[in-house]
């Protein structure tokens, strides 16, 4: 069986994953097996903290407006309430919106 050198071609995959991690400390971007590992997982946090940023975001706005109901006790007196009414009333309003206009009234 004769040998294969494998040429340009994983050389080419090696200095596309070795472009990724070029920013990494030590082994992390020089040994090509602790690259592709570091990569897999700086993809995995990546992914986590995109997912976690939804959350944290939608936490934020529910306190706003949460905060804005608290200081006007005329309009509404209860968070889920005035969302129930939203979603009846067929309002097209997410979250984000109703925390913008909650800040703005509050100005």
């Amino acid at each position: 069986m004769t040998r294969i050198k494998r040429g340009y071609i994983a050389r080419k995959r090696r200095t596309k994953i070795r472009l990724f991690t070029s920013s990494f400390r030590g082994a992390h971007s020089r040994l090509t097996r602790t690259m592709i590992q570091q990569k897999i997982k700086a993809l995995v946090s990546a992914h986590r903290v995109r997912d976690r940023k939804k959350r944290d975001f939608r936490a934020l706005w529910i306190s706003r407006i949460n905060g804005v109901i608290g200081v006007n006790k005329k309009i509404y007196s209860i968070y889920h309430r005035l969302i129930y009414n939203l979603y009846t009333r067929q309002l097209l309003l997410n979250h984000k919106i109703v925390a913008q206009i909650a800040i703005l009234k509050l100005k």
